[in-house]
């Protein structure tokens, strides 16, 4: 049987139209990460596969985080006794199996009936933290709940104890309703930190996602044809601009937010709990200093998965930036990274620059359409890929790796060399033109 050719994302836009024939390929079968995005891109329904791959106006943040660690080379070291190696780690005061985490994802029922319960169940028996959206199908409570229920198969031994769930704060124009959640989520849910989103004030438009109609969301159907976020309530259905699932959903978001809310956050999480507080979408070496200063206990290099803001700066280069402008960062508070990552070697060369923890976001939502096994299977490839790596690289743990390992002249030229926030030569401000009246 021949199949069709369909359009993807990397052109702006989506399959309307997928083969009734088409079978999802055994799980087996699918090797990498790249296997499972083609898997998607064939059995997603069409509006499914827009709203998971869709990201910002012409996509080049999106390719550009995955893309720019191709150019980050390695510099192995030889005739180590690698014969044994340890991925195992801790993040954010949480052991974990894998520095690999399931970062926040949207809506996972419209992927899989179960959704983030799924992710969560996937992520226990992995040993891996997992970090739980505003905008998920469940309540908190409810996905703490199916990873509790979890077992444990077989004689695995990575995973089966307790994890660290993490809650991603979406501020809500009606700060009560923030207020309400973050109780929840510290009480019920028993999250460990709030990733508090700073690179999404408002919804990044994604054309390939507002080219179908919101009511083809498969999962989430209301009896009026809208789809609903169980945990804010918003419903979404089509307006004039189209119907995309993080835009509609996101009408609640709130703009003001900025870095006075940060004391606002802290009163809001039960005291004496030790919930910690990150920002979650750092993009220059000032606001990683700024949240520093805040007095946070982390930060997420993130810039959405490009679905936000396109030509922001690809995170791997980010990340750069902080260790030439900023370094005492990484000393004073935690640095996790996502966007873009697609194999173990790209986690390798984050870890190298810095990164205590690395997540998925897109990969665990594909790994998703084949339920729990499969986002176990897409997280056991990277974590198989990375130990290959520290082995070639002449490593046997994750307190070895250091930016020696890696060599980044091809990039250097493209990074930051000071904190400071003035081009190095161009020096126009507003206030030489005239003035608008």
């Amino acid at each position: 049987m021949t199949i069709p050719p369909t359009e993807t994302t990397t052109t702006g836009t989506t399959p309307h139209h997928l083969p009734s024939q088409i079978q999802k390929p055994p799980l087996h079968t699918l090797l990498s990460t790249h296997d499972f995005a083609h898997a998607a891109s064939l059995t997603f329904p069409p509006k499914t596969h827009a709203f998971v791959t869709s990201a910002a106006t012409g996509l080049v943040t999106h390719r550009s985080n995955s893309a720019t660690y191709s150019l980050i080379t390695l510099r192995p070291r030889i005739l180590r006794d690698v014969s044994r190696v340890s991925i195992r780690t801790s993040i954010l005061g949480s052991p974990v199996s894998s520095p690999i985490f399931a970062a926040a994802t949207s809506l996972g029922i419209t992927v899989h009936p179960e959704g983030e319960k799924e992710i969560g169940r996937a992520c226990k028996r992995l040993g891996v933290g997992m970090t739980v959206s505003t905008s998920a199908s469940f309540s908190v409570a409810e996905i703490a709940a199916a990873v509790r229920e979890a077992g444990v198969e077989g004689n695995d031994e990575e995973g089966g104890g307790e994890i660290p769930l993490w809650f991603q704060l979406y501020v809500d124009k009606d700060r009560t309703k923030s207020e309400q959640l973050l109780t929840q989520a510290c009480e019920a849910g028993g999250v460990k930190a709030v990733f508090l989103t700073v690179d999404a004030p408002v919804p990044g438009k994604r054309e390939a996602d507002e080219r179908i109609s919101a009511s083809e969301a498969v999962g989430l159907l209301s009896g009026t044809g809208g789809v609903v976020v169980p945990m804010t309530g918003e419903k979404a259905e089509n307006d004039k601009f189209g119907g995309g699932l993080g835009r509609i959903t996101g009408k609640f978001l709130d703009a003001s937010v900025n870095w006075e809310d940060i004391a606002w956050l802290r009163r809001c999480l039960p005291r004496e709990s030790g919930v910690k507080i990150v920002l979650k979408g750092v993009q220059t070496a000032a606001d990683a200093v700024r949240a520093m200063e805040a007095g946070v206990e982390g930060i997420v290099v993130s810039n959405h998965g490009g679905r936000s803001l396109d030509t922001a700066t690809p995170t791997i280069l980010v990340l750069l930036e902080l260790q030439r402008c900023c370094p005492q960062v990484f000393e004073r508070m935690e640095v996790l990274i996502d966007g873009g990552v697609m194999r173990g070697t790209d986690v390798f060369k984050a870890l190298c620059l810095g990164a205590s923890g690395v997540g998925i976001g897109r990969g665990i939502l594909y790994g998703l359409g084949y339920g729990e096994e499969g986002v176990r299977r897409y997280v056991e490839i990277l974590n198989d890929e990375l130990e290959t790596t520290m082995k070639m690289c002449g490593i046997t743990s994750l307190d070895q790796v250091h930016p020696g390992l890696l060599n980044t002249r091809a990039v250097d030229h493209l990074v930051p060399e000071t904190v400071e926030e003035e081009h190095p030569y161009a020096k126009w401000r507003p206030s030489m033109r005239k003035k608008v009246t």
